[in-house]
């Protein structure tokens, strides 16, 4: 019963699968972790058709981390998910920005309407790379 409301849809990224030359699937929960990320990834105005689907996290790249901020951002991932994802509810955002410079850390819990589940999903946002590149060439260089 839950699986029919959870759903199921073409794998992200998409992938084919050798054994049936067809698309791999993704189902259940992994469906709605997969729909959580497209949401955040893809910048409002971006998809024609849905032009209102999607987050404005990417206005938040090169920002100040300061607690306003973060708050600003925390709300707004949460309202993106519960008005674009209807299979989730209880959104809780966390974020992290003191563990990796140049990095947020997101900590999204929700729970599955359907199962009543409570799951959670990380995901890394990149406010700057400069820190990347830095961390690569100090290693490589050893200093």
């Amino acid at each position: 019963m839950a699986q029919g409301f959870l759903g199921s849809g073409m794998k992200f990224p998409p992938q084919i699968d050798p054994a049936t030359g067809r698309f791999r699937v993704a189902r259940g929960e992994e469906s709605i972790r997969e729909s959580i990320y497209l949401i955040l990834m893809t910048q409002k105005t971006e998809r024609w058709v849905r032009p209102e689907f999607g987050s404005s996290l990417m206005n938040y790249t090169f920002m100040d981390t300061g607690v306003t901020m973060l708050n600003l951002v925390s709300r707004e991932i949460a309202s993106d998910l519960m008005t674009q994802e209807p299979r989730i509810s209880d959104v809780d955002i966390r974020i992290d920005a003191a563990s990796k410079p140049g990095t947020l850390i997101i900590y999204i819990g929700y729970t599955v309407r359907e199962t009543n589940v409570r799951d959670n999903l990380v995901f890394p946002f990149y406010l700057d790379t400069t820190w990347e590149e830095q961390e690569e060439e100090t290693a490589e260089t050893g200093e």
